[in-house]
């Protein structure tokens, strides 16, 4: 699909969809209870989600969407598959949560991967699987297989590879019978999201710690709190934030805690410190345009912020550096060469450097055609720069935000920003 996006402002109210994060590991706590749950959210078709429940009910969940949100009746552990197909589709969540928690109930699987997924590091969590007790083989790329039945004991991850790995295996590990240990070595990069799991296991009975940065995950049951509410995203919830610190915005954002573990919440911190005018109530924030002064970003805890911030920057005063976000390179697209690429080619000024951005501010941006690669937040990106842009902005391959958040151009067509849709 081509999208067309014309030069102009961005103004107006939405709210924000359900957090993606907080649903994929709601959804699996779920579907590891003792009885029902109702997950309260708005409508999400988010591709992500759809993901992770396909394999639960490949597992025998039933998950049902009702107008209040998600309705689950989980997974019966007396009657598990003998093998599992799991089509986890480009989902990295889905994978790395699902994965260890398949290796916990013993079900063998199949987990079929789509995109850049497959090219996309397992290391060392497979490490740590095959050592206690799980057989690993890849019959085609895109395929990955594991069977046996996950043995308790000491599991040890480095804090510095994706914080998915660390909350896979925390979700898993009371699966097992008897005590398991998770050591955590160095500095926990994206430790929100590690809080993030270690809330939701709390609100499913399962209280717990990562003090330390060890924890004992002991034989325990998930017990459904009955209904729980799901956060709103505030990931994708930044790219409004930004467009209203862009030429001429104001976008007031609904729905987004500023009490959540989310790492993302600090996108109005730094908006905040480049001189936009943030205002934050109990159930909004706004954001409208301020000063865009040069600042230095470290992006270790923040990746999913770059490209909307890069976007704004890209028309800011002075130059901007981006800096530890070398994992921007491993996402659904090397999110790094694709923030320069597609911001350059609508005129901006941007050397991609091995970890991070240098941004030189320019007074406007040009417009042009660009190519979202596959990417859900470089498409999203490039909508927000059309604020600053003299031209149109065609983007192509323009569904990729299905991957997290398909209503994104019924929503800015809502904010009265001229789109037109082509496919």
């Amino acid at each position: 699909m081509t999208v067309t996006v014309w030069p102009g402002r961005f103004f107006g109210k939405l709210s924000a969809i359900p957090s993606k994060s907080h649903l994929h590991r709601l959804l699996i706590c779920a579907g590891l209870a003792d009885r029902k749950t109702m997950l309260v959210c708005d409508e999400t078709q988010a591709e992500d989600i759809q993901a992770t429940i396909a394999c639960l009910s490949a597992l025998g969940a039933n998950i049902e969407r009702k107008v209040e949100g998600f309705a689950v009746i989980p997974i019966r552990r007396n009657k598990l598959p003998d093998t599992c197909v799991l089509p986890c589709m480009e989902s990295g969540s889905t994978f790395r949560f699902m994965l260890p928690m398949i290796c916990a109930l013993g079900v063998a699987g199949e987990f079929r991967l789509a995109g850049r997924l497959p090219e996309r590091p397992l290391s060392p969590m497979d490490a740590e699987l095959s050592r206690n007790g799980i057989a690993f083989f890849r019959p085609l790329d895109n395929i990955v297989c594991c069977k046996g039945k996950l043995r308790s004991g000491n599991f040890t991850l480095p804090g510095n590879v994706s914080s998915q790995y660390i909350s896979g295996l925390l979700m898993a590990l009371p699966l097992l019978t008897g005590d398991s240990v998770l050591c955590v070595e160095g500095p926990v990069e994206s430790a929100d999201y590690v809080t993030m799991t270690l809330r939701v296991k709390e609100a499913f009975g399962l209280p717990g710690d990562l003090s330390e940065r060890q924890m004992i995950c002991g034989s325990e049951a998930y017990k459904s709190p009955g209904m729980v509410d799901v956060e709103g995203d505030w990931s994708n919830g930044a790219f409004w934030l930004c467009a209203g610190a862009m030429p001429g915005g104001a976008m007031h954002v609904y729905g987004l805690d500023s009490r959540s573990s989310q790492g993302d919440r600090v996108i109005c911190d730094i908006l905040t410190q480049i001189g936009a005018k943030v205002h934050c109530e109990e159930d909004f924030i706004s954001v409208s345009e301020g000063l865009r002064r040069a600042v230095e970003i470290d992006a270790r805890a923040i990746p999913d912020l770059i490209p909307a911030l890069s976007a704004v920057m890209a028309v800011g005063e002075g130059i901007t550096v981006i800096r530890n976000a070398g994992r921007l390179r491993l996402k659904e697209s090397d999110r790094l060469a694709t923030t320069a690429k597609t911001l350059n080619a609508l005129g901006a000024k941007i050397t991609e450097e091995q970890d991070g951005l240098r941004i030189e501010g320019v007074a406007r941006l040009t417009g042009g055609t660009v190519d979202a690669c596959g990417d859900h937040r470089i498409a999203m990106m490039a909508a927000v720069a059309s604020a600053a842009c003299d031209a149109s902005v065609v983007i192509t391959g323009a569904e990729a935000v299905n991957k997290s958040y398909p209503q994104f151009w019924r929503k800015l067509t809502a904010l009265g920003k001229p789109v037109k849709k082509e496919r």
